[in-house]
């Protein structure tokens, strides 16, 4: 099945994982994230890793051990997840990056970078505030 839009299992993990973290009071590991996501550990561990190292998150190691917030979720928006884990999100003209295109115009018109700004717009409005359940 095609897809306009694909988000990527490490974007989807770092995200909807660090909501699970924003929303708890205690530390959460990587067992509990991987659980509630359906993901794998391993692949869980390594997107955690990246964002403790982007400082995201706080690591403790150990059987008690597990992930907290560094900043606080009002802080946080999703687009700064998504590209720490994707990196920037590029605006371009054309879809294909060509710089002549064979035609007299843009088949794509500007729909592809309107897309594209319209779901950068999305994620930098979202905060993990706004997922918590006060």
């Amino acid at each position: 099945m095609s897809r306009v839009l694909n988000i990527s299992e490490a974007a989807s993990i770092a995200i909807h994982g660090i909501i699970l973290v924003a929303k708890s009071d205690k530390l959460v590991n990587v067992n509990h994230i991987a659980e509630q996501t359906s993901s794998s550990r391993h692949h869980v561990a390594k997107v955690f890793q990246r964002l403790a190292k982007e400082n995201f998150v706080n690591s403790s190691r150990g059987p008690t051990g597990g992930f907290s917030l560094k900043k606080a979720p009002a802080e946080i928006s999703f687009l700064d997840i998504y590209e720490s884990i994707e990196g920037k999100i590029e605006i371009t003209k054309c879809p294909l990056d060509k710089p002549i295109c064979p035609f007299n115009k843009c088949i794509f018109k500007t729909v592809i970078k309107d897309l594209t700004l319209e779901f950068r717009s999305y994620l930098e409005e979202q905060t993990l505030d706004k997922y918590l359940d006060h």
